[in-house]
């Protein structure tokens, strides 16, 4: 991902609102199924954040069965890329064959609408360090392990670290670093949070065992 010099405007890609791209994206396949590849194709021309994005973005809605676990692993290999400082965003054809019925995905956007305008009328130039090298990497890393959480296999555990990937992402397309420092806040939080709750969890297990004498 390459972001112009910090200036007054914003450059062309976001003269259009993120969700009025993301409509128009979804709306410009005629078929009732579309293959993965094929829609990150379209996203990818924008800028890897807008393919985090839209892979994310199911990922935050809770009780949004099916599609977050299409979308988790191919989240995995657009973060690594991230963090590498790749400029073009590679998928192995396995993923990229994945379909994805674009009914799901507007009943995603319906819901994921109102929340990303909210989002879109507070975004502002801000803290551009933050969505520049050597920081998207470092953030790139971090999206590494929010994504792997994603695929636990607990209720609601895909949640927040969407969420946060939403945030962040939606920051990296605006510029705006304080939008990607809350999302990646949210999502560190997250990871130490769950790593607690495992540490506790395995505690208890090994008390439970020493308790009986095993």
């Amino acid at each position: 991902m390459t972001h112009a010099e910090t200036s007054s405007a914003k450059p062309p890609m976001s003269e259009k609102q993120t969700s009025q791209l993301l409509d128009e994206a979804i709306a410009s396949f005629e078929t009732e199924t579309l293959p993965l590849g094929a829609l990150i194709d379209v996203l990818a021309e924008r800028a890897f954040g807008m393919v985090l994005l839209v892979l994310a973005l199911p990922c935050a809605i809770p009780f949004l069965y099916g599609v977050p676990q299409v979308m988790s692993l191919p989240m995995v290999f657009v973060a690594v890329q991230l963090a590498a400082g790749r400029h073009t965003l590679w998928l192995p054809e396995s993923l990229r064959a994945r379909e994805l019925k674009k009914q799901s995905l507007e009943d995603m956007m319906n819901k994921a609408r109102p929340w990303l305008q909210r989002f879109e009328r507070i975004s502002r130039l801000r803290l551009q360090f933050m969505t520049r090298r050597p920081m998207e990497q470092v953030i790139g890393f971090l999206f590494i392990l929010f994504s792997l959480t994603i695929m636990i296999p607990l209720p609601l555990t895909n949640t927040v670290p969407g969420a946060a990937i939403v945030i962040a992402s939606l920051g990296f397309i605006e510029r705006d670093g304080i939008l990607v420092f809350l999302g990646t806040a949210l999502g560190t939080a997250w990871v130490i949070f769950l790593m607690s709750v495992a540490g506790g969890a395995a505690a208890l297990i090994s008390d439970a065992i020493n308790s009986v004498g095993l």
